[in-house]
């Protein structure tokens, strides 16, 4: 093996890499990229050899990868010469990349959110609980609006409330994803989000996890508890978790159920007369063929592939009735902000409705308009 390091200077290595020079040209740069004094650049060797003679011809070294490659900024002098080089097997630009471009979801953008944004009406102040599987405690489109957690999913009560199953982190983001120029927004945008885990990894749990979970929220003080959960039927801890909740000012709102097409069959917590059931809508203002209707359903919302936050710092596009839950929560949170009531709140989302065109059983009072509901006019036709 040639010492090349011993015995090559770098503007020597320049002017041996000049006499060597490959006809191919460089990958991923034009001939327009040439003009400028230095490079940042990616390069793949086979050989300890070619990778010495990139390091000499190096201004600066900012990586070294395991998979024989290296990423430096060099002159744009000898850049054909480095690819002509035995062992070379790529050089190519270090290209950028960017964040990628805020995406208002269709449901935010549907039930005039965005409106009451433009408006300045976005949540703050707000503390909205999401009773689930937890939150990605380090989501960037939702950290900035992280508050507190608590577990109850074990044997005792924990801190370990970070989302392992996902389900919980999309309810976050459309409730209250960060206004931050990626990802998504929220519903509401700078309310406090709290996570309380009481569904496991498998997204499943116990009544009485719900039910301590419902506790603890109230125990805080919170102004809302979001529960896009729902089954097991009336149990009488249940109920009296809600009736705890509610008197002490919490508006509790949860998810119908996904056992569509159906009539009267609301689950439980949603049917508890505390709760605020919300049905769940598609893009085309229809019921969706799964949202559990009945007599106890007070608003409906958007539900149907609904793109959100997600575990791992992701995003995913989900459909339910717990996605048109928070979007309800979000615009709770926007008028308890605002200084109503838990009680006041309901009856508003109520009374500012949308009429679609659906039945009391399928929509109660009609489609969530977050807008109508902060007293603003969004001129929307749809």
């Amino acid at each position: 093996m040639t010492e090349l390091s011993e015995t090559v200077t770098r503007r020597n290595a320049l002017k041996l890499l000049g006499s060597t020079a490959a006809a191919a040209g460089l990958t991923g740069v034009a001939a327009g990229d040439l003009t400028g004094d230095s490079m940042r650049v990616n390069v793949g060797y086979d050989t300890e050899t070619a990778k010495q003679a990139a390091l000499d011809l190096a201004d600066t070294v900012h990586w070294e990868f395991a998979w024989d490659a290296l990423t430096i900024t060099m002159p744009t002098a000898g850049l054909d010469s480095l690819q002509g080089v035995a062992g070379i097997r790529y050089v190519e630009r270090d290209t950028e990349v960017e964040a990628l471009a805020q995406t208002l979801p269709w449901g935010v953008d549907r039930t005039d959110a965005d409106v009451a944004h433009a408006a300045g009406d976005t949540g703050e102040g707000a503390d909205i609980a999401i009773i689930d599987t937890g939150i990605d405690r380090y989501h960037g489109d939702l950290v900035d609006n992280l508050g507190e957690g608590r577990a109850f999913t074990g044997p005792i009560a924990s801190d370990n409330w970070h989302d392992d199953n996902g389900h919980g982190t999309h309810c976050a983001g459309i409730a209250d994803a960060v206004d931050n120029s990626q990802g998504v927004v929220g519903v509401s945008t700078t309310a406090t989000l709290h996570a309380v885990k009481v569904l496991t990894a498998a997204g499943s749990g116990f009544n009485s996890d719900v039910a301590k979970g419902i506790e603890w929220t109230a125990d805080q003080g919170y102004d809302v508890g979001s529960m896009s959960l729902g089954g097991g039927g009336s149990t009488q801890n249940g109920k009296e978790a809600v009736e705890y909740a509610a008197n002490k000012g919490v508006f509790l709102i949860a998810a119908a159920g996904n056992d569509g097409p159906c009539t009267d069959c609301v689950s439980y917590p949603a049917a508890y007369p505390e709760v605020m059931a919300v049905s769940a809508t598609n893009d085309q203002d229809q019921l969706a063929s799964y949202s559990s209707q009945g007599p106890e359903v007070e608003i409906a919302a958007p539900g149907t592939d609904i793109y959100s936050t997600y575990t791992g710092g992701t995003y995913n596009t989900l459909s339910g009735t717990s996605m048109a839950c928070p979007h309800v929560s979000g615009a709770a949170g926007q008028l308890m902000a605002e200084g109503q009531s838990a009680s006041q709140a309901r009856s508003t989302l109520k009374s500012s409705a949308e009429d679609i065109g659906l039945g009391a059983n399928e929509s109660g009072s009609g489609l969530l308009d977050v807008a109508a509901a902060l007293g603003q006019n969004s001129g929307d036709d749809l």
